[in-house]
């Protein structure tokens, strides 16, 4: 999974954009270095009316981006706007509902363009504008900043990364305090939209909040031994005495007389109000006009028009088939007694679990390079930017997911394969080989880093995460390994097939709680009995899906798209299908929904079939 700062922020060489190309186009220009076909560019008549068309697309492209960067100071500072240095996001009601009419607006205009008169191109452009304009004003509509918090963690806790990274000059620093006087708006904001939902009923379930304090309490420390203090610990080489004395004491006041308060105060609410008062039913559906939210959340997540109840029938036929196959691996290890006593073996026979933090990092780190020498057979085209290896922060560990790639907007930095250390009785290592695959290469990191290289897309594509697609190559990924070599070990195999059927139990719990009144009981019995994930694992990921209504419905549904499209592209190919050459053309175009994905391998095919 990869990972998002805040639940709606948006994640994350030539393009065809730019030259008028179709997907297959761009990649025999990009990946064979030949010149571009003059019959391969795609042909627009340059007619007045075209050219007003494109005009407007552009303008409702331009002022969309502008847009995003007005709502993210920090993303906007990385593109170059020098003013939001020192900024956090506005979240006060007036800017809320203006940028909402602002999205409105764009996405009325965007509406009365002709698709049929644009190039290919613009046509995709102008399609992945509106899924994303669309859903901005659905989280408002649907009060999504009403929880800006979840079973995983929140706000207080993604915020801490302004800490992190990019201190160099002294007018960083500067910025960083100018964030840190900042900090008590962007609370005082978070906590008035909490308690508007805490009043109408838009909360997380209580019992998906158990023990969320502890994220909270972990912020509560003395000044020295906070995150936010760290930038004053080590300064660069140049700054004089007199530079760090004056940052560190104006850093020191703002932290102890200011931020340490804030998260004081937000645990007094959180204990005292928040969790105590919030909703006891588990359901989307619960919540003001549930239904319609979480259908809406469903279509969202698949990019297709599915329902819940076509989700959940797919998650019971992927779980019978995937069932069987790990049968057929229970039998291969000669092991006598039941499905359930095998997961009773593997969740408890302490051969299967690290005995420290070094040994499951380092584990990870073997399994990530082997997963480095694998990429040159199977894609022609891999990212600049390198990728390393970090535990999951302590403080927000104890709920969270057993893994996560977190990227960066910045181009002198690097992403990061997550790993989470806490509680390493509940780490299998037979689980790390599909976890590093997906979180790391040829997953999200070498998905999520091509993205952002196709410097000719705009940039609302180029720093967008659509989850079907991003998850679904994740879990693509898994697979991808067993024809690579991996999963030799008949446990470790029987871990990517315990991931693949975590994918396709969610299908079957995300809607089951959500929309057809399963128990939060009911859930956890479902995936512990089909899953050999560990029960703090189990708990931790229906806790997740329960405040995430839909996402966790992305996976399986992308994946089976890309492996519906594969086996299309090696069916009709035949021996002339290139397995590079199709991954290629997968990402070639970025986050893209499925049926523009689809569009794009037909086209792959097309020219295939030509050349």
């Amino acid at each position: 999974m990869s990972k998002l700062l805040v639940p709606s922020l948006l994640a994350l060489s030539l393009s065809a954009c730019q030259l008028n190309t179709t997907a297959t186009d761009y990649n025999r220009y990009a990946y064979d270095a030949q010149k571009a076909k003059p019959e391969a560019i795609e042909q627009v008549a340059t007619t007045p009316e075209v050219a007003v068309i494109d005009r407007d697309l552009k303008t409702i492209i331009d002022a969309a981006w502008q847009l995003s960067l007005s709502a993210n100071p920090a993303l906007a500072y990385s593109k170059g706007d020098q003013s939001a240095a020192g900024k956090l996001t506005d979240l006060s009601a007036q800017a809320l509902a203006q940028r909402n009419s602002q999205a409105q607006s764009l996405l009325a205009s965007l509406k009365k363009i002709d698709l049929n008169k644009l190039s290919k191109a613009d046509s995709v452009n102008a399609q992945i504008l509106q899924y994303q304009l669309q859903n901005q004003v659905d989280q408002y509509q649907y009060k999504d900043h009403y929880t800006p918090i979840s079973a995983e963690s929140g706000f207080h806790a993604y915020i801490a990364s302004i800490a992190k990274g990019g201190f160099k000059t002294e007018k960083d620093y500067q910025n960083y305090l100018s964030k840190l006087a900042a900090l008590p708006r962007y609370f005082s904001q978070q906590m008035h939209w909490m308690k508007l939902g805490l009043a109408e009923g838009y909360t997380p379930p209580k019992v998906t909040l158990k023990g969320f304090e502890d994220s909270i309490s972990a912020f509560i420390v003395p000044v020295e031994d906070s995150g936010y203090y760290k930038p004053f610990e080590q300064f660069p080489k140049h700054f004089s005495e007199a530079q760090k004395q004056t940052l560190t004491a104006k850093g020191r006041q703002l932290i102890e007389q200011q931020v340490l308060p804030l998260y004081q105060d937000f645990y007094d609410f959180m204990t005292q109000e928040y969790i105590p008062g919030a909703r006891s039913n588990i359901a989307a559906a619960s919540l003001p006009d549930g239904l319609a939210f979480y259908e809406n959340r469903v279509r969202y997540y698949t990019t297709l028009d599915m329902s819940a109840e076509e989700v959940h029938q797919l998650g019971l036929k992927e779980v019978k088939r995937i069932r069987g196959e790990m049968q057929q691996v229970i039998e291969q290890v000669g092991f006598d007694g039941s499905f359930a006593d095998f997961l009773h073996f593997l969740r408890t026979d302490p051969q299967f679990y690290p005995k420290t933090e070094e040994e499951l990092l380092k584990e990870a780190a073997y399994i990530a390079k082997k997963a480095d020498a694998m990429l040159p057979k199977y894609f022609g085209k891999l990212p600049r930017t390198p990728y390393g290896i970090q535990k999951v922060p302590d403080e927000i560990a104890p709920k969270y997911t057993t893994g996560r790639y977190s990227g960066s907007n910045r181009d002198d930095e690097p992403g990061y394969y997550w790993v989470n250390t806490y509680a390493l009785d509940k780490r299998p290592m037979y689980e790390m080989e599909a976890l590093t695959l997906h979180e790391a290469v040829p997953g999200h990191h070498l998905q999520i880093s091509l993205n952002k290289e196709l410097s000719s897309l705009p940039n609302f594509r180029r720093y967008s995460y659509i989850s079907a697609f991003g998850e679904g190559w994740g879990l693509y990924s898994e697979y991808l390994g067993l024809e690579a070599g991996f999963y030799q070990d008949p446990y470790s195999n029987f871990g990517r097939l315990t991931y693949e059927m975590w994918r396709a139990a969610r299908l079957v719990v995300d809607t089951g709680m959500h929309a057809k009144g399963w128990s939060r009981q009911q859930a956890l019995d479902f995936m512990a009995q089909n899953t050999a994930l560990s029960l703090h694992n189990v708990t931790t990921e229906i806790d997740r899906y329960i405040s995430w209504p839909g996402q966790a419905v992305s996976y399986k549904v992308g994946e089976l798209t890309i492996k519906r499209l594969r086996a299309k592209a090696e069916q009709t190919l035949g021996e002339k299908f290139d397995i590079r050459a199709f991954h290629d053309a997968v990402l070639a175009q970025g986050s893209v929904p499925m049926p523009i994905l689809e569009q794009q391998i037909d086209e792959f095919i097309a020219t295939s079939q030509a050349n």
